[in-house]
């Protein structure tokens, strides 16, 4: 595989109509299928939510603009339409397009340097879950928004999460980049 295997793309910061198409569509996307989803029992309101692949996947293929529109825009719309208010869990909004976000930034400096197919896709799975690992840290904030100890924060609500989104960042993440791949060469990207 060439070094074209990942889309050539305008100043990572630009906002160009592609930039924004793609993030409306990754957040109409994401609040769609973000529906489909299993709670976490015992844990706080922490879902396993196949479409979160979604974001770290719009963040590393169309740029940090999308991926944060992605993760944010679709987490507040999947929050609003399953009846917890738009901005309740505002901190959990944000730590999903900053998992978008992070993984367009760290895909920009690292993905065009893989060669081969299957390195990529490593690559692809390794910087979703770190990306996803940094975001969500931001969720501590729940410390003194909703009274948690530190405690309570990393069994029930981060490592509750960490664990859900692991499974979908390592597998589902990489299995679209990989679906992706071969329409992206024939859009000539």
């Amino acid at each position: 595989m060439s070094t074209d295997a990942v889309p050539s793309r305008a100043p990572l910061w630009e906002i160009s109509s592609r930039v924004v198409v793609f993030a409306a569509v990754g957040a109409a996307l994401y609040a769609v299928l973000g529906i489909i989803s299993i709670r976490i029992p015992g844990t706080q309101n922490v879902d396993i939510r196949p479409a979160f692949a979604l974001v770290p996947f719009f963040g590393l293929r169309f740029g940090p603009i999308a991926g944060f529109f992605t993760g944010f825009v679709g987490n507040v719309i999947i929050d609003q339409i399953i009846g917890n208010g738009a901005l309740t869990y505002w901190n959990w909004s944000v730590a999903n397009g900053l998992t978008g976000l992070l993984a367009g930034l760290f895909g920009a400096a690292v993905l065009a340097r893989a060669h081969k197919e299957a390195v990529r896709l490593v690559l692809v799975a390794v910087l979703s879950w770190l990306a996803m690992f940094v975001a969500f840290l931001s969720t501590i904030t729940d410390m003194w928004l909703q009274g948690l100890t530190l405690g309570a924060w990393a069994t029930l609500a981060f490592g509750a999460l960490l664990l859900s989104n692991t499974l979908v960042t390592l597998i589902l993440t990489p299995a679209l980049d990989a679906i992706w791949e071969p329409i992206s060469k024939r859009m000539g990207r």
